[in-house]
């Protein structure tokens, strides 16, 4: 590793599969690294979002068994783009099953943005299997913060925004959600996918603090458009499938398991008040503000710090 460079080495999977998890969806999961290591599970953000090779480079794979998955609906997982039977709850189900197909008693939970909200969602439901957490770019899917997405944005992205209006009519721009549900959910194809590329490009043109134009074109991509596009609003519609303010709520269930959380300090697509607010009411999580960053996780800044704390686990098995 270094300073400028500092992902681990491309790796390949040495096992790989499909796990049917129910009459619709079919997941995608791999491991990679060292099958007798310490087992650590990456959710990645979205919804919808999927994996990638890259995401292996957070883990020292000398150390850690790496398992990653595709969710309901996202990346290799099919069908692409599905919200019939995608909840929460559901995926928290799929992460179980994953777990013991695998054979793993316990594991590390690592989740940025939409990882880092199912990430406390499953802590909360099943503890004892956790054996901590590093999360990044907080996204605890209130109204406020999904209000913040659909229209807050427009306050440092006014342009970006204004495109994002743009698809569609003016007549139906105070309601964006409701406005991009209609098309989103569409049967025709014609009707869905435009509108599904422009949600994702919005998003993938704020990411960084700098524009990345790869970030921008893969977002763009049909294949990441149908996953992001649909099921996060799929989800934001459904206020995440939580109660009010649950994640906070529930803390206690992880509150004696070692965290860390790292945010950039101009992330606008997830803003650094809720990464504030969870350690707040999570004291013994150690939260890390990165000055020279936004949202995404291959930033300098935030990757340093992301694989820090893996390495600092890597060699206490526990955070100072």
């Amino acid at each position: 590793m270094s300073d400028t460079a500092p992902f681990f080495p491309p790796i390949e999977p040495y096992r790989h599969g499909m796990l049917q998890v129910d009459d619709i969806h079919t997941l995608y999961w791999e491991e990679s690294g060292n099958p007798d290591g310490l087992p650590v599970l990456f959710l990645h953000g979205g919804p919808g979002g999927g994996t990638s090779p890259r995401h292996r480079g957070f883990f020292d794979p000398a150390h850690y068994r790496i398992v990653l998955f595709d969710q309901r609906g996202a990346g290799k997982s099919t069908p692409l783009g599905e919200y019939r039977n995608n909840t929460t709850q559901l995926l928290i189900e799929d992460i179980e099953r994953l777990r013991a197909m695998l054979g793993i008693e316990q594991w590390l939970v690592f989740g940025g943005s939409w990882g880092s909200t199912l990430a406390l969602a499953y802590g909360e439901a099943h503890p004892q299997h956790c054996l901590g957490f590093i999360l990044r770019g907080i996204f605890l899917c209130t109204p406020a913060e999904i209000d913040w997405f659909m229209n807050g944005i427009a306050w440092f992205f006014p342009e970006v925004h204004a495109e994002f209006a743009s698809h569609v009519p003016e007549q139906e721009r105070g309601e964006l959600l409701q406005a991009y549900r209609k098309r989103l959910f569409s049967d025709d194809a014609a009707i869905y996918m435009p509108a599904a590329r422009s949600w994702s490009r919005y998003e993938g043109r704020c990411l960084f603090l700098k524009p990345d134009l790869q970030a921008i074109d893969d977002f763009s991509t049909d294949q990441v458009s149908l996953g992001i596009g649909r099921l996060e609003a799929h989800y934001f519609l459904h206020e995440g499938f939580f109660t009010d303010d649950q994640l906070i709520r529930d803390i206690g269930r992880i509150a004696h398991l070692p965290a860390v959380i790292v945010q950039g300090r101009y992330d606008v697509v997830c803003p650094p008040a809720s990464a504030y607010r969870l350690h707040q009411s999570w004291p013994g999580a150690k939260l890390h503000m990165i000055d020279d960053a936004g949202h995404s996780g291959y930033e300098p800044g935030i990757a340093r710090a992301l694989i820090a704390a893996t390495e600092q686990f890597r060699r206490m098995r526990r955070f100072a």
